[in-house]
């Protein structure tokens, strides 16, 4: 089975939990993903924007994926951000996590140097060319060059790319990207990335979702998940919406990812403090906006109960 045919539905993208002396606490890690399997997510995503891989040594980048891999021991697949400052280094973070179990790996387009579409072309065929493991692409403009449609066209030729995972936002382009690429490569993985339109882009065409707030509630993100595809789209709508004031309370919170960590730690973990400082000011707006969290929770669990 190929790499594309196994990876869809909701994939977690992984926030990694850290110690009062900011390193990782690997025994949390793994009991998060524990959680995060037993509630009925389809694979994890570890080393994404979500999971803060730029404040992360390339060390502790290779450590978190060896233990997401051991810990999920085959359970669900784990597509593995390899993404690094070059392609050497991200060809061998290729190998690395080939070797550590993972199924996949998501390279984000090429960052802080603003790069024409030739370029972004031009690396992402360099790595095709080299990897040992399947790729996809990650396009988030937000913080990355964005990956333009007729660039995703050229690298959808690219036998060892098989899919993208577009955090964009955008549905019609979501939508053309789709009608263009499914009638020559039907396996081709279309992963939307942003949380508040998950329902209409799984009736777009997209296999699945990796979504920050299944990190939070993956109950509620399967759930939206098994109702779109099971075509109950009154269902999915109402769970939908919730998840969208869950959306925009963790990502008013401070800035991102800080709502999110506050959010998971609702769940009975402990996250702790996250390498990059808040000030006195952010700390006041994530306490503020970690309680409109937790009541948001709390209702979306009991929507779900009652359904």
């Amino acid at each position: 089975m190929s790499s594309a045919l196994s990876i869809s539905g909701i994939l977690t993208p992984l926030m990694v939990p850290l110690r009062a002396d900011g390193e990782i606490h690997e025994d949390e890690l793994r009991r998060y993903v524990d959680w995060l399997i037993e509630k009925g997510v389809h694979g994890l995503y570890p080393n994404g924007s979500t999971g803060e891989f730029t404040r992360f040594t390339a060390e502790e980048r290779h450590r978190i994926i060896k233990i997401v891999c051991e810990q999920t021991a085959g359970r669900v697949p784990v597509l593995a951000g390899a993404a690094e400052a070059n392609v050497r280094a991200t060809l061998e973070a290729c190998e690395t996590y080939k070797n550590y179990g993972a199924q996949a790996v998501a390279i984000v387009s090429p960052f802080y140097y603003k790069l024409s579409q030739e370029s972004i072309f031009a690396y992402y065929r360099e790595i095709a060319t080299n990897s040992p493991i399947d790729i996809t692409l990650y396009n988030i403009p937000l913080f990355a060059n964005p990956i333009e449609f007729e660039t995703l066209l050229r690298l959808a030729e690219c036998e060892k790319i098989i899919g993208i995972k577009d955090s964009s936002g955008d549905l019609a382009a979501m939508t053309r990207m789709i009608g263009a690429i499914h009638p020559q490569r039907p396996d081709f993985l279309f992963m939307t990335g942003w949380d508040a339109v998950l329902v209409p882009m799984l009736m777009a065409g997209c296999q699945g979702g990796v979504h920050a707030t299944s990190g939070i509630v993956p109950e509620i993100t399967r759930s939206i998940y098994d109702l779109t595809t099971q075509k109950k789209f009154n269902e999915a709508f109402v769970l939908q919406k919730q998840l969208l004031e869950l959306f925009d309370s963790v990502f008013d919170a401070a800035d991102f990812p800080e709502g999110i960590r506050s959010a998971i730690d609702q769940r009975g973990f402990h996250f702790g403090k996250g390498r990059q400082p808040l000030s006195e000011k952010q700390t006041a707006t994530l306490a503020i906006a970690t309680e409109k969290t937790r009541m948001l929770i709390e209702q979306m669990l009991s929507i779900r109960e009652a359904h």
